[in-house]
């Protein structure tokens, strides 16, 4: 056999962590490695947070799962928390982003074919968006290189311009059950949606009776500075994806909806074997216990613009190779003039530095939550010196 006992869908690198300290991870070789990737946006409160290890530690010692076939005091007591932070009356648990997303597609069509509108089961996307990577999720995202082996995609969904409202208004037809958006497009480059924008979404639903669905599953969770970043905007949605740092580093992700937008989700209509057993529930409530506190939140948007400042001063240095900084929060894209994966390989196997490549020319620059200014100080120590070293043509 030549095919890998790991199915060979990732083409990983050398680093292989074995363990995590705060804000660092340590590879099987003895290197340490600073963490501005925290697992691609989801461990919010570093490796070795007490809480949330403390948490999951008296969970496993008391009961990890059951089903949902009984009732869940674990998972009634963080909805309820989740309902008291956000637009939401109800909430479903998944394990997954992906999951969450494909929870808030059914609930925006069931809202509509509940009462009786078959007809009405597309929604409006935007190009340049990751939603997942489940056949529903990539059929809701634009992009041709998640769709190439997987074809025919699932109907139902119509691509627009993000930021353009006014296609997205164009684009609204009989078959429209609503818009799925990323308030910031993670994958796609960190790139922020405007007030208008967001908010003409907001009215263009309240206008044609249709489901503002929201993906927060990166953007959500303090993240952007807000627990969610839909609260920066003066708009609610109707539904709502969560997942990543919600639990911390534990899979678990979640579709919040109002009591009108979940009325098509009834018994029988939905259901998942694990999402939000006790384990889970466990490890949203630690994070729960942290993040949506608002000085933490503000001490975040504090660092965000303490790391850009810096990072508008550094890339004066470098024309040729940097471009702009953009981001809100701890959610931060330094726009490169060249490729950015090679420079993402060269910091982190030179400079032991972790970020994320993502979409139009964009490191992604993701830390926990909890780092402090010695993390930050480190980072620009660390990117300047692999700045320093880097020659663009050379291949990783």
């Amino acid at each position: 056999m030549s095919i890998t006992p790991l199915m060979p869908v990732y083409p990983r690198c050398g680093v292989r962590p074995v363990r995590g300290e705060h804000c660092h991870l340590i590879s099987e070789d003895g290197r340490r490695f600073l963490d501005f990737a925290s697992g691609i946006g989801v461990n919010a409160l570093g490796h070795s947070h007490p809480g949330l290890i403390g948490a999951i530690q008296k969970q496993a010692e008391t009961l990890m799962h059951v089903s949902n076939l009984y009732g869940s005091p674990q998972g009634e007591a963080i909805a309820r928390r989740l309902v008291d932070l956000t637009f939401a009356d109800t909430v479903f648990f998944t394990n997954s982003g992906a999951e969450a997303v494909e929870c808030a597609i059914k609930t925006a069509r069931a809202y509509h074919q509940s009462a009786g509108n078959e007809h009405k089961y597309e929604l409006i996307t935007f190009n340049n968006a990751f939603h997942g990577r489940t056949l529903a999720t990539i059929s809701a995202s634009s992009q041709e290189k998640m769709h190439k082996g997987f074809l025919p995609l699932l109907p139902g969904f119509r691509y627009v311009d993000f930021n353009d409202l006014e296609a997205a208004k164009a684009a609204i037809g009989p078959n429209t059950a609503g818009f799925l958006v990323e308030p910031i497009q993670g994958e796609g480059g960190i790139r922020i949606a405007t007030d208008a924008f967001l908010q003409g979404l907001r009215a263009l639903c309240d206008e044609h009776e249709l489901m503002l669905v929201l993906d927060e599953v990166q953007s959500g969770v303090g993240r952007a500075g807000t627990f969610y970043a839909y609260e920066q905007y003066g708009v609610e949605p109707d539904i709502m994806a969560t997942a990543k740092g919600i639990g911390g580093g534990f899979p678990v992700g979640a579709c919040l909806a109002t009591e009108k937008a979940a009325r098509g989700m009834v018994a029988g209509s939905h259901g998942s074997t694990y999402g939000g057993n006790p384990f889970a529930m466990a490890a949203v409530g630690a994070v729960l216990d942290v993040i949506p506190d608002e000085a933490f939140l503000a001490d975040v948007r504090a660092k965000g613009e303490r790391i850009k400042a810096r990072l508008e001063q550094f890339i004066g240095n470098y024309p040729d190779l940097f471009e702009l900084v953009r981001g809100r929060g701890l959610f931060i894209g330094l726009k490169m003039k060249v490729e950015p994966r090679p420079f993402v390989a060269h910091m982190r196997d030179n400079h032991q530095l972790l970020t994320v490549s993502a979409g139009d020319n964009v490191v992604r620059i993701v830390p926990p939550l909890v780092i402090d200014d010695s993390h930050i100080d480190e980072f620009m120590e660390k990117l300047s010196a692999a700045a320093a070293s880097y020659q663009p043509e050379e291949v990783v």
